[in-house]
């Protein structure tokens, strides 16, 4: 939340909130990734994922065309404006990551990233939309 926090003070002004960079930002690292996949990936439920493409497709930043092999998935890509704008506010993103781990030595947020990737890495069952404020199934 800290986080979230920082990127959406430094990006206040640009109509682009956080949610949306997110988006941007996976499609960027992973062009042609189905809708899905991509919701997975944010962890935003599908609904709400397929609500920040129809917004970044407006906008003329994200550019969706149906999967040759399957016409019900929407396979996504960033538009020329989109990497335009990734590349503008990269350096600003960049910077809150700078600020929130400016209270930590070089040698600390090394080992602290290398910490929170193990933890992240043992905790992935949680990295879904709707991990733990849905009740779990009944056997």
């Amino acid at each position: 939340m800290i986080s979230t926090a920082l990127v959406a003070e430094e990006f206040e002004g640009e109509d682009m909130p956080v949610s949306q960079w997110a988006v941007l930002t996976i499609l960027e690292h992973h062009p042609e990734i189905d809708q899905s996949r991509l919701s997975e990936i944010v962890s935003i439920d599908k609904t709400n994922t397929g609500r920040l493409v129809d917004q970044l497709e407006a906008k003329g930043m994200v550019e969706r065309r149906p999967n040759d092999s399957d016409r019900r998935v929407w396979m996504l890509r960033c538009t020329p404006l989109g990497l335009k704008m990734r590349k503008r506010l990269r350096p600003r993103a960049l910077a809150t990551q700078e600020k929130l781990l400016s209270c930590l030595a070089p040698a600390e947020r090394e080992r602290f990233i290398d910490f929170m990737s193990l933890v992240v890495a043992a905790n992935e069952k949680y990295v879904r939309p709707g991990a733990g404020r849905r009740k779990p199934k009944s056997r």
